[in-house]
């Protein structure tokens, strides 16, 4: 496994501690679950604007790009 960036290995240490399965284990996908739910997640946060909150295109690629090292 190739090292991750402090980001995307706090959302698989989250994703491993939520599972029954250990982080070796090779029936664990949650590094794939995490990056689904993570792509989900910034769908949402490109197309929401409220007078309280403004979210930036930036941001939601953040979440894209911590998905993708992820999947890589």
């Amino acid at each position: 496994m190739t090292d991750l960036s402090p980001a995307a290995q706090a959302v698989l240490d989250a994703a491993n501690g939520a599972s029954s399965h250990g982080p070796d284990d090779c029936l664990n996908e949650c590094r794939w679950i995490a990056a689904a739910a993570l792509r989900a997640a910034a769908d949402q946060m490109s197309c929401y604007q409220s007078k309280k909150f403004l979210y930036s295109i930036g941001d939601a690629m953040k979440l894209l790009a911590i998905a993708a090292e992820l999947e890589g």
